[in-house]
């Protein structure tokens, strides 16, 4: 596996850019749409929510979808139509989570690379997520990866505790890089039963990063009252982002998040701060490998 270079400042971090790629979690499949009216869970909702995402500066998707009755599924007539109508309104790149609900099969959750996105999740380890336990055996684990290098479809490694990082290493040292070749990863910070979103855990996790394949990238999410912290953390490190109302309900201490164009704006304020703009979807497609 590629080593790090001599040269590199000790103080560097791996993967720092000088612009910031925004991904938007529109919807997940833990809240209920009854609990949370401005959730988008049609597919009209869907499209309305990435287009208006993708204006303010987002580049990527990550994508849940819902039933008619608002219930999370992996649906995969509901998959296609959901890729087709992003593909066709949009220019983002298209990420489909392959995690589903916690309750979904190991089956229903391959078959989402046959919607044809672009790009999927790809979680490194099992963790405990609140009362349940969202569970990825390693077979599991390697027979998305493997699956998706067959079919060009590019991953995002989500990382919910530091193990995952050498379950990762072990991954791509076993069972070669991605599609496209490049490392991409999303550390989801903040899970009740996962890495905490501070400061000092994400410094600890590129600690570990820097194991991984030289031109590794990272993106960050903080789970509810963490999005701020580890936002502020992450372009500090030269990372990239992940807001949405999957990961957090509340905007500040008392005001619920009233759209995910709120939270896109937000994270789009933050970048530009910080100098390093947000980056646009073909942009994001160079640097992720996706062809």
């Amino acid at each position: 596996m590629p080593s790090r270079p001599a040269g590199r400042a000790a103080c560097e971090y791996p993967g720092m850019s000088t612009g910031t790629l925004i991904t938007v979690a529109p919807t997940g499949a833990e809240s209920a749409k009854a609990q949370v009216p401005a959730l988008p869970v049609t597919l009209d909702e869907l499209v309305t929510t990435a287009r208006e995402c993708e204006a303010l500066g987002a580049a990527v998707i990550h994508v849940h979808i819902r039933d008619d009755r608002a219930e999370p599924t992996l649906d995969l007539g509901r998959l296609k139509d959901t890729v087709a109508a992003l593909r066709e309104q949009t220019e983002l790149v298209i990420q489909l989570s392959s995690g589903g609900a916690v309750t979904d099969s190991e089956a229903d959750r391959l078959a989402v690379l046959d919607a044809g996105p672009e790009m999927a999740s790809c979680t490194m380890g099992t963790v405990n997520f609140g009362d349940d336990v969202f569970l990825n055996r390693w077979e599991f684990i390697v027979e998305l990866h493997t699956r998706m290098q067959e079919r060009g479809v590019v991953p995002e490694y989500e990382i919910f505790d530091l193990g995952h990082l050498v379950s990762l290493r072990r991954l791509l040292e076993k069972y070669g890089l991605p599609a496209g070749g490049h490392v991409h990863v999303d550390f989801v910070m903040g899970v009740p039963g996962g890495m905490d979103g501070t400061v000092q855990t994400l410094v600890a996790a590129l600690q570990q990063l820097r194991d991984l394949p030289e031109g590794t990238t990272f993106s960050a999410t903080g789970i509810g009252r963490t999005t701020l912290p580890v936002m502020m953390a992450a372009l500090a490190a030269g990372g990239h982002l992940r807001v949405g109302m999957e990961d957090t309900l509340t905007y500040a201490k008392g005001q619920p998040v009233e759209s995910n164009m709120q939270l896109v704006a937000r994270a789009v304020s933050f970048a530009q701060l910080a100098q390093r703009p947000p980056i646009d979807p073909a942009q994001a497609r160079r640097m992720l490998g996706i062809r």
